[in-house]
């Protein structure tokens, strides 16, 4: 494949628009609020995010690289099709349930990232642990769709992969160490309209390609390969369920959803974009799904790509760039291929964000430095920036696996996450031995289900388990929601089981060496777990230490400890002042 010079400039101006806007972003960052909120500001934006760029950045977050890549690929593969396509379904289901049950209570009380809430009901200890499965989700994310970009660029005018990853992360890297949530929000308003248009300009000149069928004969009879609708056959429904499950679910306990939520104005406008972007995910996800379509009714011996199939080469992940190369002129190739590179690039930097955001305020500050300035929080987080993007890039480039490592990290955020997500926010009485708890069983019953992508074989075998050509057993049970659950349920019987063994004198008060039963109420206790000091508390940090029991949920389901009112402290200003 010849060097086209024509498509690295297109890639370079490309960049360097995005790279302009970042900065000025950066800029706006600099010239917002006071010297005393930067920290605020990079983080959460100072929470003056508007609905215009809010539900632009929260719908980019989703559709990333992997979104549209992976979409039309699942359409393209035989044996797939449409019917196995879950991810627009479900993660704009994911952004109805978040708007719906988690942004209202999130954004109410004013929290500064998604481990808030565990911190100042479980401590920092839990708050650490569950820091690890959400940064490997983030990070592996990251270094996954780094991985795709450059194999992506290659395709079309083949320069070196290695350089093309390496650029793309410095560029992403760069504004957002300078402008934080500001420059990732920015610079999503123009990658997702670089998407939208990239996409949608390619998709009539594929189409009208003369080695193309008309997809609507392909959908449903078997013309160059199987029908692209697809079909989900008896056996493999519960593996469909669990993966469904997962992405509407497991789509939710992100800190790159959080770090929107917590970014918008108001409760009611995080409830707003969260429905937004689900519906840009949807509308976002229609050229993706055309451009599979249109993969799968190509007769690709008409065309200089030439025989066998993209599939048949093992290449269907990469079907959208070789659709964009193949069926469409040159100058439309070019144009689709920085849609491709804005939709990395609008996920990349949002994870990396998420990462460093997470550790410079739940490990570092709450954890060590409790009384660092504004502005030592400020550098942590550009360094953290600066070596979380040197990881991902890192990983990118060496790991044969990345993808491997993603799945099973975003297993976890599914299973061990989310179900402590709900317990903190909605279960009354839990604490932090049934989190703990909770966290190692679904832990165990996830690591022992296998994971074909990392070659690891199952130490439990489930009903319905086969093995495939590889000689690696897969799973068709629904286990993974099963390990969902078990450590849901689980976290609530323990922390029951633990209550009542203490307060009931069966166990002595010494050995609550947690503090999360008899010290639980006491005012030091209190303190410990939020790690924040009385008279430091901001109201757009973290929720008031003593809690009034005065709720708008239904106070017998709810936790009261997660929702306290938030003028509930008379050393807070009120909410409205806010």
């Amino acid at each position: 494949m010849p060097f086209h010079v024509e498509g690295l400039v297109a890639i370079i101006v490309f960049y360097l628009a995005i790279l302009l806007v970042g900065i000025w972003a950066a800029w706006k960052t600099k010239n917002t609020g006071s010297s005393g909120d930067r920290r605020e500001a990079i983080i959460v934006g100072g929470r003056d995010i508007g609905l215009l760029v809010g539900g632009f950045t929260m719908t980019a977050t989703w559709v990333g690289g992997g979104y549209i890549n992976g979409t039309a690929e699942v359409v393209y593969v035989p044996g797939y099709g449409l019917a196995w396509a879950q991810a627009p379904i479900g993660y704009s289901l994911s952004l109805i349930l978040g708007g719906l049950f988690f942004a209202k209570p999130m954004r109410s009380k004013g929290y500064v990232t998604m481990l808030d809430p565990f911190q100042q009901m479980y401590g920092k200890r839990m708050g650490g642990l569950l820091f690890i499965p959400a940064l490997m989700g983030e990070m592996f994310w990251a270094a996954a769709i780094f991985s795709a970009l450059g194999a992506t660029i290659s395709v079309i005018i083949d320069i070196n992969i290695n350089i093309s990853v390496i650029v793309s992360a410095l560029i992403a890297t760069m504004y957002t160490v300078v402008g934080g949530l500001y420059s990732v929000a920015y610079t999503d308003v123009v990658q997702l309209f670089c998407i939208f248009l990239g996409l949608w300009i390619s998709v009539p000149f594929a189409m009208l390609h003369p080695a193309v069928e008309d997809i609507g004969r392909t959908a449903v009879k078997k013309v160059h390969q199987e029908p692209w609708l697809g079909n989900i056959k008896s056996p493999d429904v519960y593996n469909w369920i669990d993966n469904f499950l997962l992405l509407m679910l497991g789509g939710i306990p992100w800190q790159a959803y959080f770090q929107r939520v917590l970014s918008s104005s108001s409760a009611m406008y995080a409830q707003v974009l969260s429905f937004l972007a689900a519906f840009g995910c949807l509308v976002m996800a229609l050229p993706a799904i055309l451009i599979g379509a249109i993969g799968a009714s190509t007769n690709w011996t008409q065309t200089t790509y030439g025989s066998p199939e993209p599939w048949r080469r093992q290449e269907a992940d990469m079907i959208l760039p070789i659709v964009l190369q193949y069926l469409c002129p040159v100058y439309i190739s070019f144009f689709g291929l920085g849609a491709v590179s804005a939709a990395v690039m609008s996920s990349a930097d949002s994870s990396i964000l998420s990462a460093s955001s997470m550790f410079a305020r739940n490990i570092y500050q709450l954890s060590f430095r409790q009384n660092a300035s504004d502005k030592e929080i400020v550098w942590v987080m550009r360094i953290t920036v600066l070596v979380f993007g040197a990881s991902a890039t890192a990983m990118a480039l060496l790991a044969k696996s990345v993808y491997g490592l993603w799945y099973l990290s975003s297993d976890l955020v599914y299973i061990i996450i989310f179900p402590q997500l709900l317990c903190v926010l909605f279960i009354k009485g839990t604490n932090t031995y049934g989190a703990i708890t909770g966290y190692l069983f679904g832990l165990f019953l996830r690591i022992t289900g296998g994971e074909p992508y990392l070659y690891l074989q199952p130490l439990i075998v489930y009903p319905g388990c086969y093995i495939d050509e590889n000689g690696i057993y897969v799973q068709r049970f629904p286990f993974k929601t099963l390990a969902m659950l078990t450590s849901f349920l689980t976290n609530i019987a323990v922390s029951y089981l633990a209550k009542y063994l203490f307060e009931s004198g069966t166990l002595p008060p010494k050995l609550d060496f947690l503090d999360a039963v008899v010290a639980k109420y006491s005012k030091e206790h209190m303190d410990k777990t939020t790690l924040v000091k009385n008279d430091n508390i901001m109201l757009n940090e973290l929720a008031p230490v003593n809690p009034r029991h005065s709720l708008t949920l239904d106070s017998t389901f709810t936790n009261k400890d997660a929702f306290s009112d938030i003028d509930s402290s008379p050393e807070v200003p009120n909410a409205k002042d806010n």
